[in-house]
């Protein structure tokens, strides 16, 4: 008898190997939205999960966009009550600004942030360990891309990370054209959605197209005409690499800040570790505390540890992950390392941090 088709082996043993760390028990939710990626996922993790002693389900998200979304979450969740998976809830959210979205990021940010509430949400009422979701190794290479033209540094360049408190990216070894060839071995009909088309409903802040569909229809294709077919691996390739790299430097710079914080007699203990800056949710974190670091003991580490070690305090102080930007962290180095006499730092989240008496203050405004 011949063994199942390489695409959905290959999926099944992503899934096994992503959650190979939970005990018999744990359950899991799918993340789906009825596109090929997830759909897979959806298959992959219904065969898997009870072999392996675990419990799965699914989580449909309606961001309610576009006409008959409610239709399309309906057949979804339908099709993941097909395949085994149980419970099965879609949640419809409300995407602030809707297909215009707010804020810098547009439709896509806008909608990125309401989808993760949502699963994190629906993943605490069901007392799940993980949430897999559907990210391939086509969707890393565009991170990095991304990164690259916004002129980010190592660490959004790493990418997507495979494991991440609750989240839980299984195909980030696989190709989107593998997760098509799973749905069409196990004959499952997913949907294209027109939202991530660089000529479909949604558009960027700026009025043109989104971002990632841009770069996906256009720039990826000119990229392996001019390279070759190797440059999507290779991309990924790189933000393993940098993810290794900056793993180390994070570590490191923990032990930085745990030095900073006792030196200066704060009661705070080290960062709880690094933020994954690319796409996707932070890790949950600690309460927002007020921390005094001794500048004497930042200033003398290398550049790369002490931005990292600030950043790492400004996140435990309270700055949100995803408004914190590199120029908030270069203002806060130039305390410490280009200190003239300049007043306080304000940070996302209404965090300040000042210099006094060799220290530095990072808390709450008028804190």
């Amino acid at each position: 008898m011949s063994g199942p088709h390489p695409a959905v082996a290959a999926a099944r043993a992503g899934v096994r190997r992503v959650l190979a760390d939970l005990p018999p028990g744990a359950r899991v939710l799918v993340a789906c939205s009825g596109g090929a990626d997830s759909l897979a996922l959806a298959a992959a993790a219904a065969f898997v999960a009870p072999r392996e002693g675990w419990l799965a389900g699914a989580v449909v998200v309606d961001h309610r966009l576009q006409p008959g979304s409610a239709d399309v979450a309906a057949r979804t969740a339908g099709q993941c009550a097909a395949l085994g998976l149980e419970p099965v809830e879609v949640r419809a959210i409300q995407v602030p600004g809707g297909t215009r979205g707010t804020g810098a990021g547009g439709p896509e940010a806008a909608a990125r942030e309401s989808r993760y509430a949502a699963l994190e949400a629906a993943a605490a009422a069901a007392g799940a360990a993980a949430v897999l979701l559907g990210h391939t190794l086509d969707d890393q290479a565009e991170t990095v891309l991304l990164g690259l033209a916004r002129g980010s540094g190592a660490r959004s360049l790493a990418g997507m990370a495979p494991v991440r408190g609750l989240w839980r990216r299984p195909f980030l070894g696989l190709r989107r054209a593998q997760t098509e060839a799973v749905c069409a071995a196990l004959g499952l009909d997913f949907v294209v959605d027109p939202a991530n088309a660089a000529d479909g409903p949604w558009a960027a802040a700026d009025g043109s197209a989104l971002r990632r569909a841009a770069l996906r229809e256009r720039v990826l294709p000119a990229l392996v005409d001019a390279l070759g077919p190797g440059v999507v691996p290779a991309l990924a390739r790189t933000a393993a690499q940098l993810r290794r790299d900056g793993e180390l430097l994070d570590a490191l710079a923990e032990d930085l800040l745990a030095r900073a914080l006792a030196a200066a007699g704060s009661g705070n203990g080290a960062t709880d570790g690094a933020a994954d800056g690319a796409a996707g949710p932070a890790a949950p974190a600690a309460p927002p505390a007020s921390l005094e670091l001794d500048v004497a003991a930042l200033a003398a580490a290398h550049p790369a540890l002490r931005t990292r070690a600030l950043r790492a305090a400004a996140l435990r102080a309270g700055a949100p992950p995803g408004a914190l930007a590199a120029v908030h962290v270069a203002a806060l180095d130039a305390l410490v390392a280009d200190y003239h006499g300049q007043g306080p730092v304000q940070l996302p989240g209404g965090v300040v941090a000042r210099r006094r008496c060799g220290s530095l203050a990072l808390g709450p405004a008028g804190g």
